[in-house]
């Protein structure tokens, strides 16, 4: 690896992929190329094509180290397009190569592999896999406003008079609560509506059971130090690369987080984030195998505006209640494509943005474990 991550040029085509397929056999063969230990887990459905599904993971460095940085991605599906490329990026720059001593690293690659290929932000039970890690045998959260709007959210079509009355009452409801309280109601988290959109599940999903796996797999709660960068994206400003902290203030783990990557990291739960406060975050999975030990970011991408996303979701979420779904129809091209879009905006500029905060925020995150 150059000697400085930025010393290495830019190569947007060998990192960014047509697709699941394509990323998936350009991170094998890449992971393969660096020396990487593979692992498969695989999923029992297929994407629209036939195509089989799998995370895949690769291992780089010694089996013992006392220090892990894990790079993870796809956990909203549509969104693995940036994050293989930014593991395709790092791969590319060596990174694998130049880890410090005692010091190991672990690509996941599409922990949710079916909202990958299929071009959703779900899994393949219709969760949020950033809901989906509660206590299923404890009272589960609630979220009053989703319960109002559920049936408007995801309206039984996209069109015609029900069409028009779910989007009305979304403005009236918009109008009397206020933004941040839609922005909760929309997105917060809910657990009782499996149709709609950021339902966490009535248990663990394939991806989390697999997440879990991949800990224990890897000996994680083990270590001494484990640093996870989770690439997300559609929040906040275009191209910018936002670490989003969710641990408890007052611990070392978010004292950690803030020596590490300095004042660009934001907190939900102190109103910095572009995010609001959510339940059920994969960061909890690592947090409760982990602890203190955990080091965890979800550096999220900004593409386009929380309504245009809103509006993206909603299709794509009635295309699968309502419809048999014919992946071929251009109603369905139509509804994949904006999706793919809004959440992988294709274009140069943007992936330039997403690789050079990456290459940062690895540094950042590589060079903390070191001190460590």
């Amino acid at each position: 690896m150059p000697a400085h991550p930025f010393d290495h040029p830019f190569d947007l085509a060998a990192c960014f992929s047509a697709d699941y397929s394509q990323a998936r056999t350009r991170f094998l063969a890449a992971a393969k190329d660096a020396g990487g230990t593979l692992r498969a887990y695989g999923n029992p459905l297929s994407g629209p094509q036939g195509e089989a599904l799998s995370c895949d993971t690769a291992w780089f460095g010694p089996q013992d180290a006392g220090k892990v940085l894990v790079l993870q991605s796809a956990t909203h599906g549509v969104e693995g397009f940036t994050g293989s490329g930014a593991i395709l990026d790092w791969l590319g720059a060596g990174g694998a190569r130049a880890l410090p001593a005692d010091t190991a690293a672990l690509a996941i690659h599409a922990i949710n592999p079916h909202g990958f290929a299929w071009l959703r932000r779900v899994t393949e039970e219709n969760v949020d896999l950033n809901r989906n890690f509660v206590d299923f045998d404890a009272p589960l959260p609630e979220n009053a406003g989703h319960d109002e709007l559920a049936d408007a959210l995801v309206p039984s079509a996209l069109s015609g008079p029900a069409f028009e009355a779910a989007e009305a009452k979304i403005a009236a409801w918009r109008e009397k609560h206020g933004e941040k309280a839609f922005s909760m109601a929309r997105g917060g988290g809910q657990y009782k509506h499996a149709h709609s959109m950021f339902y966490g599940g009535s248990g663990p999903t394939w991806s989390r059971r697999t997440l879990e796996a991949i800990l224990d797999d890897n000996g994680l709660p083990a270590r001494a130090q484990v640093a996870v960068i989770d690439y997300h994206t559609g929040l906040g400003p275009f191209g910018y690369g936002e670490p989003i902290c969710s641990h408890l203030e007052g611990t070392q783990a978010l004292a950690r987080a803030k020596r590490w990557y300095g004042d660009s990291l934001t907190e939900p739960a102190a109103g910095t984030s572009s995010s609001v406060p959510k339940v059920g975050l994969n960061e909890c999975g690592w947090d409760a195998k982990l602890g203190e030990r955990l080091t965890f970011v979800a550096l999220e991408y900004g593409t386009y505006t929380p309504e245009r996303g809103r509006l993206v979701l909603r299709d794509d979420h009635w295309l699968h209640a309502q419809t048999n779904v014919q992946w071929d129809a251009p109603e369905t091209q139509r509804i994949k494509q904006q999706i793919r879009d809004h959440f992988y905006p294709d274009t140069d500029d943007w992936r330039e943005m997403v690789l050079f905060r990456s290459r940062q925020v690895v540094r950042q995150a590589t060079v903390g474990l070191g001190g460590e």
